[in-house]
């Protein structure tokens, strides 16, 4: 079922139910209201006749004689009120002009209550009519002498009421069609943007064209909110989209290049260098530098590959003076010339993975040297800053252009002058560094000048 449909099923039932108990509430107050009023009415009546009855009646008369005089029969008569006055053996003494040769009915239950000194009220029928009857007992010097009754039509009362339920249901039922026709028109132009929205994802996933976008409703209401994450949302699965394609790409090609050098050197022993010690020293020396380097993008892979799906470093105390000496004496086995130095050196404790901050360095100090000619410097220092620990690795290299700036950190980016120097690595190293920067709620930054250097600079949280 649509979820229009169900939204004006939904409005039209609860408006029904609200309106179904309106109209039985509005009924039942004004039911007991009218006949409130006629019970009020025959009641009084029947009081004033027995006012009447005792005004009309001297009581030393009625002692002797044992008669009692009745007033006349019109005074208290109206077209829809009857009375009578009826003896205790139920004989009728007495009657309203408007009951011409009828009665109101009087059954021996209701004569013995009164005869007993009780007023009741009953509903009774006479013909197709129902009658409002008090029935009260007439008292003479402290005597019950009889019964008086008075009677009230119910004709107008039942059919005002029989208007008034027939108007409420017309009313609800009208009501309850137009809001159904409303609800649902309604609905429909609500949810219209969101089957537009519908229609464009489907057209998009059709086409596998990540690059187009919905249509932003001009109104930024719940439906143009929807709009906008899911055109963000498309922004970003075209940017993994991207990424993971420029991932396989930049992977193919890191893996072609010492692939072919390797099947290279196993043709070469294949055709006879086996039998050339020095060949097969060269040839396996090669085969052994680039599966090392296959190794390293491997494992470089599955590291970013970790960080990627949240996972979380070991945090202890690291004292990082120790550690920047340990990648210092590292650093200079790698040097090939270029000069490696300690600058200011404080002492410093954070807390973090110690293999991963080695890691960090170590690739910064890797970095610095691929792109430093022999002769040049690297430097790395420790120093503390209000709140901050910063590690720097400065080097004398060629620098890096300021376009490349903001894509150093990317994965597998060259500049032209890395690739050129043959060089550039797999490019993966800058952003294991930012990070494992990250992880230890740090981050790294970086300020280069071409062909005279550039400074990396780690800051981290001091305990």
């Amino acid at each position: 079922m649509p979820i229009r449909t169900r939204l004006t099923l939904w409005y039209v039932g609860l408006l029904a139910l609200v309106l179904v108990v309106f109209d039985l509430t509005v009924y039942a107050v004004l039911s007991y209201r009218t006949y409130a009023e006629v019970d009020r009415s025959v009641q009084t009546l029947a009081d004033q006749i027995v006012m009447s009855i005792r005004a009309e009646n001297n009581p030393l008369s009625v002692l002797v004689s044992g008669r009692v005089r009745l007033p006349s029969v019109d005074a208290f008569s109206t077209p829809d009120t009857y009375w009578q006055v009826v003896r205790t053996d139920g004989v009728i003494a007495a009657r309203s002009a408007n009951l011409g040769e009828q009665s109101l009915p009087l059954d021996p239950d209701t004569l013995a209550r009164t005869i007993q000194g009780e007023s009741v009220l009953t509903t009774a029928r006479a013909g197709d009519t129902r009658v409002r009857i008090y029935s009260t007992p007439l008292v003479v010097l402290r005597n019950i002498v009889g019964t008086v009754q008075v009677g009230a039509s119910l004709r107008g009362v039942d059919a005002t009421l029989r208007r008034v339920a027939g108007l409420l249901g017309a009313g609800t039922l009208l009501a309850v069609i137009v809001a159904g026709v409303v609800g649902f028109a309604l609905a429909r132009a609500a949810l219209r943007p969101i089957d537009e929205v519908t229609q464009a994802a489907l057209r998009i996933s059709r086409a596998e064209d990540l690059n187009r976008r919905l249509p932003e409703p001009p109104v930024q209401d719940e439906v143009g909110r929807l709009t906008a994450t899911f055109n963000e949302m498309l922004a970003r699965l075209d940017d993994l989209f991207r990424a993971q394609q420029h991932l396989v790409a930049d992977v193919s090609h890191e893996l072609r290049t010492p692939l072919t050098t390797i099947q290279g050197n196993l043709d070469l022993l294949r055709r006879g260098a086996l039998d050339d010690p020095e060949a097969r020293r060269e040839a396996l020396r090669a085969i052994e530098a680039e599966v090392g380097a296959m190794s390293r993008l491997v494992a470089d892979l599955l590291l970013l590959a970790q960080a990627d799906a949240g996972v979380k470093l070991e945090f202890r105390p690291v004292e990082l003076d120790t550690l920047l000496l340990d990648v210092y004496r590292q650093a200079q086995t790698l040097a090939q010339g270029v000069r490696v130095k300690l600058g200011e050196e404080d002492q410093a404790l954070v807390m973090g993975d110690p293999d991963r901050l080695r890691q960090l360095l170590l690739n910064l100090v890797d970095n610095a040297l691929k792109y430093t000619p022999p002769g040049g410097e690297v430097t790395l220092s420790l120093q503390r800053e209000p709140g901050w620990v910063c590690l720097s690795v400065s080097d004398t290299g060629i620098g890096i252009p300021p376009e490349d700036l903001p894509h150093i950190f990317e994965r597998f980016y060259r500049s032209d002058k890395a690739r050129t120097r043959g060089k550039g690595g797999t490019g993966l190293g800058l952003a294991i560094a930012k990070w494992i920067a990250e992880a230890h709620n740090g981050r790294i930054t970086v300020e280069s000048v071409p062909n005279r250097g550039s400074t990396f600079t780690v800051w981290l949280p001091s305990p």
